[in-house]
């Protein structure tokens, strides 16, 4: 049985640009990183809107659910937390003082060395995170809800490979 042709999307566009541009390049590469870059960018447009109602960015929420998913007394370190997140230590530095100065977080003195801080969420930041979180696994099911559970399944799958690959790439020859 023959498939159904699949729709051409905005990626396809450009991929058929390069093809007459370039014939002697092939732009296969193009597709599945170009698709994962498109749909990366209208995803982060349509989180936004769902954090919107909790007076919240991406970044903001990001934070909140990191410290909040580390289970109580929802506190890490600021190198735990940059870790997780993987912004730079001065970014890191910034948006700490953006949480701390709208109340959701506070920063303790870490007992176990003086000379670091803890960063801890405040029982405000606490409740707002709670909150939020179901929200978004709402947004986040109406933004999957249109692909059939097995082709969620297999593109989970497929972008945990890729991840992978790209948290761990092979070495190269030299």
């Amino acid at each position: 049985m023959k498939k159904p042709a699949r729709q051409h999307d905005a990626v396809d566009v450009i991929l058929d640009q390069w093809r007459r541009e370039r014939p002697d390049l092939d732009p296969a590469p193009m597709g599945p990183i170009g698709r994962l870059k498109r749909c990366a960018a209208l995803l982060e447009g349509r989180l936004e809107a769902g954090f919107a109602s909790y007076d919240l960015s991406v970044w903001e929420f990001d934070m909140l659910a990191a410290l909040r998913r580390s289970g109580s007394p929802y506190r890490l370190s600021p190198t735990e937390l940059f870790s997780t997140l993987m912004v730079s230590s001065g970014t890191m530095t910034h948006r700490l003082k953006r949480l701390e100065t709208r109340g959701w977080i506070e920063r303790l003195a870490n007992e176990e060395d003086a000379r670091s801080m803890l960063v801890q969420l405040t029982r405000k930041g606490l409740a707002l995170i709670n909150r939020a979180v179901e929200s978004h696994l709402d947004n986040e099911r109406r933004l999957l809800a249109a692909l059939p559970a097995e082709s969620l399944a297999v593109l989970d799958a497929q972008l945990s490979a890729l991840l992978l690959t790209l948290e761990n790439p092979p070495e190269q020859p030299r």
